[in-house]
């Protein structure tokens, strides 16, 4: 689907160690790390930090909010966490809209990746490989362990080692620029993950590539890649700034990999597909999109390839508005697989392209009785439906989706476009509160409840007091964020 704009430029910047709220929930609190004789930071109080982490991020950075690649991204992810060992806590997995090659991971489980990465991968045993990385730095605590040291032996406080670990790890060129000039050398040190660390992560990570059915050799494959673009570069690879790479990691990875028996792991269609709808609608602009798949095909006679290309170039032709010729794309490969989330998708975008929602709508439907919990089909026929003005069905798709993921912004984005078009003011400020609250905005948040409050009649008094109760939240939240 074509994503609505996003609240993510009104937010603007959000306080660190402030706490996620989310709508309808009591006030969550960061525990106070005090003074623990504990050599690892505890569990509970890992969570609450990447949660605070996971806020500023969303706040401050272009989230993709697209449910066709989170769809591809949590299920390759969950593979992997699945397989792993000393698992602690569900992980949750993000697409970042930047062409650099990079990933990361932090407190709680969170592990971001730039578009840039699958970008360059060459096929999805490459991709996992630096997943089951982040991984293996989630699972063993590395980032929980550097804190706990810096704690105990530096001057560092705690609120600055968790922004210099965020911007490290997010925009390493950039953090490790800012901490170069206020920090010492051995505060920068603790800022990005030491050679011990790494290895420690290559070979965990391995381990879980391989019991996830992946090919542990394109560990070493990837590393090599991004060893060539040093050599070839001024500049290093985001990664690299943030995992080092000596010249005898790239070998050690690939006598570790010779230790597990050759496997052969055919070409994964999801994997192509979601490459291809990066680069049509996130690497290039539409028009370049269009040469490098056309291009492409001229030279790929292997199938798989064809279709994720074909599927590309639909995209990049759709995005032009030259409907008639995306459209002969997208029926042949909707011919090929009718129930392919990421050519309904497409599918879904072009009918409302050439003013037929209620088509969409039709199609969505069917596919949405065998599967009501997807996102991709839901979220996409609630976007129809509202498209067709049938925004009672749009409400109640998306008001059930959200009792399942309350913190999903999309769908929370989508049912303000329902409550627009209703009229409903009320409930339009309380959604837009409750997602200005989720980046941490509490203010606005609180401003956005006084605004729902003066659309409310006499006869509300239920909804005026859960309403009453919300303020009293938001306002409470800020005046905890005065106190820091």
């Amino acid at each position: 689907m074509r994503l609505p704009p996003l609240l993510h430029a009104v937010v603007g910047s959000v306080m660190l160690f402030t706490s996620q709220i989310s709508h309808g929930q009591s006030t969550l609190k960061l525990p106070d790390l005090g003074t623990s004789a504990l050599q690892v930071l505890p569990i509970e109080k890992e969570q609450a930090i990447g949660d605070v982490m996971m806020m500023q991020i969303a706040s401050q950075l272009p989230l993709v909010q697209d449910p066709v690649l989170d769809e591809y991204l949590t299920s390759l992810g969950n593979r992997l966490v699945a397989n792993a060992n000393d698992v602690r806590f569900g992980f949750e997995f993000f697409w970042i809209n930047n062409p650099a090659i990079n990933a990361f991971a932090f407190y709680g489980g969170h592990v971001g990746v730039h578009t840039g990465l699958i970008a360059q991968s060459d096929n999805e045993s490459q991709l996992a490989s630096v997943l089951g990385h982040e991984v293996a730095h989630v699972t063993q605590r590395h980032l929980a362990r550097r804190m706990q040291h810096a704690k105990d032996n530096s001057a560092l406080t705690l609120a600055g080692m968790i922004a210099g670990i965020l911007t490290t790890i997010v925009a390493p060129d950039a953090g490790i620029a800012i901490l170069s000039a206020n920090s010492t050398q051995a505060q920068l040190g603790q800022l990005s993950h030491s050679r011990k660390a790494e290895q420690e992560a290559d070979r965990f990570g391995m381990q879980t590539l391989y019991e996830a059915g992946f090919d542990p050799s394109q560990s070493s494959e990837f590393l090599s890649k991004l060893s060539a673009q040093i050599r070839y570069k001024t500049k290093p690879p985001a990664f690299l700034l943030t995992h080092p790479l000596p010249d005898s990691r790239v070998s050690d990875v690939r006598l570790r990999a010779q230790q597990f028996e050759p496997r052969y792991v055919p070409a994964s269609l999801k994997f192509e597909l979601a490459k291809s709808r990066v680069l049509a609608r996130y690497q290039f602009e539409s028009i370049q999109a269009q040469s490098y798949f056309e291009n492409q095909l001229r030279l790929n006679t292997f199938e798989l390839h064809q279709l994720a290309l074909e599927y590309g170039l639909a995209l990049s032709l759709l995005d032009q508005n030259k409907l008639e010729q995306s459209q002969v794309l997208l029926d042949k490969l909707l011919k090929h697989d009718e129930n392919n989330l990421f050519y309904l998708d497409a599918y879904t975008d072009l009918l409302i392209a050439q003013q037929r929602p209620e088509q969409a709508t039709k199609l969505l439907q069917l596919k949405h009785e065998f599967r009501p919990n997807n996102q991709v089909l839901t979220l996409n026929l609630a976007n129809a439906a509202i498209e067709a003005k049938q925004l009672n069905m749009a409400e109640k798709l998306l008001k059930l989706f959200l009792l399942e993921k309350p913190k999903h912004a999309l769908a929370k984005d989508l049912l303000l476009k329902v409550y627009k078009e209703q009229d409903d003011k009320a409930a339009y400020h309380e959604m837009h509160a409750s997602l200005l609250a989720q980046y941490g905005a509490y203010l606005k948040a609180a401003d956005e409840i006084q605004r729902a409050l003066n659309h409310t009649d006499d006869k509300e008094s239920v909804k005026e007091a859960r309403l009453k109760a919300l303020l009293s939240q938001y306002r409470q939240m800020q005046k905890e964020l005065a106190k820091l």
